[in-house]
């Protein structure tokens, strides 16, 4: 039987680091995700996405968030697309990291965004996962800048960025869940990215590009 990373390449892909797992969110994986979101991400009256996805009542963020993953795999293209890649760590999941792009032929940029369950914040895993990806659009996309963003208090996000050797990048002011927020850019180039002790191991790669259009 034809194997459904086959038909849909990236769900092939996997990137490995000393202590995670990173590889797009299939639909057997979304009631893991979802069980992580609802365990707590960020402190109550303090959300840290432009879009307060986790604020909905404990019964709708299933339904949400399924719609998200299967959107982002209905609008891949060569102009725009949205890897949302589920992240493990001894087995279980506690988070996602998404690697974004558009116009990536032309522009060579992607943008990143993530969340991790309560639990698992505070151990470096934040940093190493972003690490994963970065390493990944700078080494193999062949990606020449990647951008991120965070609320401007958010200093546990900034602080993943800092580390990572990330540059200001603007703060522009935004409508979140209805309020008004400073949000402060960041960027890091190939040159300036501060690279981990670790190498990522990546299977997949071949498949996933050249469906990207890349």
């Amino acid at each position: 039987m034809t194997e459904l990373s086959a038909i849909w390449p990236p769900l092939g892909l996997t990137l490995t680091t000393p202590r995670l797992v990173l590889r797009p969110i299939c639909d057997d994986d979304i009631p893991a995700a979802v069980d992580a979101a609802l365990s707590g991400i960020s402190e109550p009256g303090r959300n840290p996405f432009g879009i307060p996805w986790n604020d909905v009542p404990a019964e709708n963020p299933g339904p949400n968030m399924a719609q998200w993953y299967w959107r982002c795999r209905a609008g891949v293209s060569p102009e725009g697309w949205t890897l949302p890649l589920g992240i493990w760590h001894g087995g279980e999941f506690i988070g996602c990291q998404d690697l974004e792009a558009k116009d990536f032929a032309v522009l060579k940029t992607v943008t990143t965004g993530s969340w991790l369950r309560k639990s698992a914040q505070g151990r470096g895993l934040g940093k190493e996962m972003r690490a994963a990806v970065v390493s990944y659009a700078f080494d193999h996309l062949e990606a020449e800048v990647a951008e991120s963003e965070a609320a401007f208090w958010n200093e546990k996000s900034l602080g993943v960025s800092r580390s990572l050797g990330y540059d200001l990048n603007g703060v522009t002011r935004a409508a979140w869940g209805g309020k008004m927020q400073d949000v402060q850019k960041v960027r890091v180039t190939p040159e300036s990215f501060k690279r981990p002790t670790w190498t990522l191991k990546v299977q997949g790669h071949e498949a996933t590009a050249k469906f990207l259009g890349i």
